[in-house]
C-alpha cells in the first residue's frame, strides 16, 4: 500500500494514488453525464476539448442548439458542493474556449450556444442538470 507520512506523523494515501482515483471518478461522472445528454436527444460532438484558453468537458448538439456542459463531481459539501466549485474564472475560461472552438469549427458557429452544468455529489448518485447555467457574455 502506498502511504506517506505528514509532518504530524499521520499516515495518508500517496498523492499519486489519490489523483488517479479522482481522475477515475471524474471520468465515470463525465460518462454518466454524456449518457444523460444522449438520453435527452443530444448528440455528443466532443468530449474533453482542450486548448490554450481552457477545457470543455462535453460539447453536445440537438437541432440548432450547441450545449457546452461542465461536469462537476464533489463528494463533500465542505467547500460549497459542485456548483460552488465553478468559479467566475472557470466560467470565463469556458467562454474563451467555446469561442475558440466556434472559430475553429465554422459549422458549429451558426448554432445557438448554451452553457449547462451537470452536478454530482457521488459517482453513482443523481445528476442535477442546470440548463443555461451562466451567460456567454
Amino acid at each position: 500500500m502506498c502511504v506517506a507520512r505528514t509532518l504530524a506523523g499521520v499516515s495518508r494515501p500517496c498523492a499519486k494514488r489519490a489523483r488517479i482515483e479522482r481522475q477515475r471518478l471524474g471520468s465515470a461522472a463525465e460518462e454518466r453525464a454524456a449518457q444523460l445528454l444522449r438520453q435527452a436527444g443530444y448528440a455528443i460532438v466532443a468530449r474533453n476539448f482542450r486548448c490554450r484558453m481552457g477545457e470543455l468537458d462535453i460539447i453536445a448538439r440537438r437541432g440548432g442548439l450547441l450545449v457546452i456542459a461542465e461536469v462537476r463531481l464533489r463528494s463533500s459539501a465542505r467547500f460549497g458542493g459542485p456548483a460552488a466549485s465553478i468559479s467566475a474564472a472557470k466560467r470565463a475560461r469556458m467562454v474563451r474556449a467555446a469561442r475558440y472552438l466556434l472559430m475553429r469549427q465554422p459549422r458549429l458557429a451558426t448554432l445557438a450556444v448554451r452553457f449547462d452544468t451537470l452536478l454530482l455529489t457521488s459517482s453513482s448518485g443523481p445528476i442535477e442538470w442546470i440548463e443555461d447555467a451562466f451567460p456567454a457574455a
